[in-house]
C-alpha cells in the first residue's frame, strides 16, 4: 500500500484519526496496542460480503 502525499494547503487543516478494532468482544484504539498486535492489525484482510450468494 503507497502512502499519499498531502498537498500542503491542506497540511494545517489535518486532524488525528483514531481507528477502533473489535478484540475480544469490546473496541478498542488500535494505537494501544503491542508492537506485535500494531503488525498483526495492518496484515488483516477486509472482509466484503457479496450482495447476491446464493
Amino acid at each position: 500500500m503507497e502512502k499519499q502525499r498531502v498537498p500542503k494547503h491542506l497540511e494545517e487543516r489535518r486532524t488525528k484519526c483514531i481507528v477502533y478494532t473489535r478484540v475480544m468482544g469490546y473496541h478498542r484504539p488500535v494505537e494501544s496496542f503491542n508492537i506485535g498486535k500494531k503488525g498483526e492489525h495492518k496484515q488483516r484482510v477486509k472482509f466484503t460480503e457479496q450482495e447476491n450468494c446464493l
